[in-house]
């Protein structure tokens, strides 16, 4: 099962990177993992983002970073709001920097800095506010 890839360690590790991004934005951040992905990978990724609720932010400020494990396939998607703010390249930057810690076999690290990334362009575009609200769980998401 897709849960059984990461120690216990390596979630907190991915979780707490979530929520230290999601300090300094009123952006949402999920991470979503599965075992197999047998569609095109952005499709399921835009799936699982309608699944997961995340295109009802208040601000449409979403971020998705899923990954089906054993097809060695992911993605990065981002919502409407956070599109329109962001440079067209942008969500590829995320991905080759991402890559680069897969490469050397380090799922956890380059989840971290990919999400590390994407917070730091949420914080620019929608910083954090005093009354924000959490509007999306900062737990891993796991599918078949």
């Amino acid at each position: 099962m897709a849960q059984d890839y990461l120690t216990s360690d390596q979630k907190k590790i991915i979780e707490n990177a979530i929520r230290e991004a999601e300090l300094n934005t009123s952006g949402e951040i999920r991470v979503h993992i599965e075992e197999n992905c047998k569609v095109d990978v952005l499709d399921r990724a835009a799936d699982v983002f309608a699944m997961l609720k995340m295109h009802k932010t208040e601000l449409r400020n979403g971020v998705l970073f899923y990954l089906a494990l054993k097809n060695r396939k992911f993605a990065v998607i981002g919502d409407a709001g956070l599109n329109a703010v962001v440079p067209d390249n942008f969500w590829e930057e995320v991905k080759n920097l991402m890559i680069e810690h897969f490469a050397k076999n380090n799922l956890t690290s380059g989840l971290a800095k990919g999400i590390e990334l994407a917070g730091q362009k949420l914080k620019e575009h929608f910083p954090y506010q005093k009354d924000d609200v959490n509007e999306l769980p900062d737990e891993i998401s796991f599918g078949k």
